[in-house]
């Protein structure tokens, strides 16, 4: 009982670590959109990820700056993106999209950023447990932290593919389908062409025989 305790505790305090923000934004045509992230004291671990799900080439404008209005990250026309970076200074971090390039399109926007302390708080010590057992069960909770990331990380991407390849079939059928009507009306043409050819020159030669 003390042991699940202990690492329901040692997981909420590994929560209270990590702050992060995960969300999905649809990005207009001619839109810019700006998130801020607050980062409370220097050197500072930040996470940020994007994805592009839907709209016009799966592409769009993004740039990151610092406090002092300083870029940090920058990049046009990107599918998808994930960066890591360290704040040196503390306060508001903002990260923009842009969708300039689109005139009539909007795009859906998955994305998240997290604040990561990288500081390891000390944790109090337990009656009953001696710190090398504090500590190896702090290390494993955070392999499972790093594999739980590594696994949403996949998902996002996967879920990623998936719509671009869904919206790659929808494009397809829709010019197979008017590729194929296109088709029939030149076969229509084509067939209504033949029979005013034929008439014509069966009344040409029917003036001629009389």
């Amino acid at each position: 009982m003390k042991s699940t305790l202990m690492s329901v505790g040692l997981l909420a305090w590994l929560i209270s670590l990590v702050s992060a923000t995960a969300l999905t934004y649809k990005l207009g045509a001619n839109e810019q959109a700006c998130f801020y992230a607050i980062s409370p004291k220097e050197n500072t671990k930040m996470a940020f990820y994007f994805a592009v799900q839907s709209g016009g080439s799966f592409d769009l404008d993004y740039e990151v700056t610092g406090p002092e209005e300083k870029i940090i990250l920058s990049g046009e026309k990107e599918r998808q993106g994930d960066f890591v970076f360290t704040a040196q200074r503390a306060g508001d971090y903002k990260f923009c999209f842009n969708n300039d390039m689109s005139t009539y399109t909007e795009k859906i926007v998955d994305f998240e950023i997290a604040v990561e302390d990288e500081v390891r708080a000390q944790l109090p010590a337990k009656q009953g447990t001696s710190p090398e057992q504090t500590s190896a069960l702090e290390e494993s909770i955070y392999k499972v932290s790093g594999q739980l990331s590594t696994i949403t990380r996949n998902q996002k991407y996967f879920r990623t593919r998936e719509n671009r390849n869904f919206s790659t079939v929808r494009s397809t059928e829709k010019r197979i389908a008017n590729f194929s009507m296109i088709q029939c009306a030149m076969v229509i043409c084509m067939g209504g062409l033949q029979v005013f050819v034929v008439r014509f020159f069966f009344q040409g030669a029917r003036k001629g025989y009389v």
